[in-house]
């Protein structure tokens, strides 16, 4: 199975835009750290950090802060880059491929063409249906929305073309 346009992992969630913005845009919006820091997280999260590394096994690493000051810090590897149609990273390892203490998810995101706008569609595959019925229940769907409509407003609005 090729990643271009991968099935349905067994323990997947999903959501999926038509952005008004060409793919290489958006896409440039989740890999430079300073675009990303202005959308990353759901609304009212501040992303104070962010670092990565644009290669296979380079470090993918933020840090959310949420108003009342709790932090939710994130760290992974690239698995995949292919500019500007698709990110590949999971939290399965760390840098230098030491394996994580808790693998939790495989996030796959696709910047489609779709007539000059771009089909955004991100994707978190879970090891196991516990991960991912509790990453539903975290709010999933309602966080990375958010995040979503972050990065439209980010892409739309504030960067240059």
């Amino acid at each position: 199975m090729s990643l271009a346009h991968p099935a349905q992992a067994q323990h997947e969630l999903s959501i999926s835009r038509l952005i008004d913005a060409p793919p290489a845009k958006v896409f440039r919006a989740w890999t430079e750290p300073q675009w990303l820091m202005q959308w990353w997280g759901p609304h009212g999260m501040t992303t104070p950090e962010c670092e990565m590394q644009l290669w296979v096994g380079g470090v993918f690493r933020t840090l959310m802060r949420a108003p009342d000051g709790s932090e939710y810090p994130t760290q992974g590897v690239f698995l995949e880059i292919v500019a500007p149609r698709r990110l590949v990273f999971t939290d399965a390892f760390g840098p230098g491929w030491v394996p994580s203490d808790k693998a939790f998810m495989t996030a796959v995101i696709s910047f489609d063409d779709e007539q000059g706008k771009t089909r955004y569609t991100a994707r978190a595959w879970h090891w196991n249906a516990a991960d991912c019925l509790a990453h539903e229940e975290m709010g999933f769907y309602q966080g990375w929305g958010e995040s979503l409509d972050r990065l439209v407003e980010v892409v739309t609005q504030r960067m240059p073309d």
